[in-house]
């Protein structure tokens, strides 16, 4: 798992006073590392789905709810997914590993289900 340098620089920046904020975070699905700006090895399924998270604990939090991309585009497999503060564009906040590879098949459905993203 790996924070962008752009959230790096942001989370710094809250030591001196400069208020930060991620209304809403959005997942991407890849086929293989994104990179540290996450634009790496992107999947065809380019629709970003938001997700949520529970409060911090232990330092480290988890996903709150199901993150379901509907009807996928190919026939591909995932292996890792980047979080982004804008439905596209934006700035890559997160990336990491899936705990295990998930092959789809063009027209189904692939969830990460509650609990199961962490950050930490």
């Amino acid at each position: 798992m790996s924070i962008s340098n752009y959230l790096e620089n942001k989370l710094l920046d809250v030591l001196r006073n400069q208020s930060f904020a991620v209304a809403t975070v959005y997942l991407k699905l890849h086929l293989g590392d994104p990179g540290e700006d996450g634009t790496s090895n992107a999947a065809a399924n380019t629709s970003r789905q938001t997700v949520s998270f529970s409060a911090a604990s232990s330092g480290s939090m988890a996903s709150s709810a199901a993150v379901t991309w509907t009807s996928v585009p190919n026939t591909e497999t995932y292996t890792h997914w980047s979080a982004w503060d804008a439905s596209s564009a934006g700035n890559c906040l997160w990336s990491g590993a899936l705990s295990s590879s998930a092959s789809v098949t063009a027209g189904d459905t692939f969830q990460i289900t509650s609990l199961t993203l962490t950050l930490d």
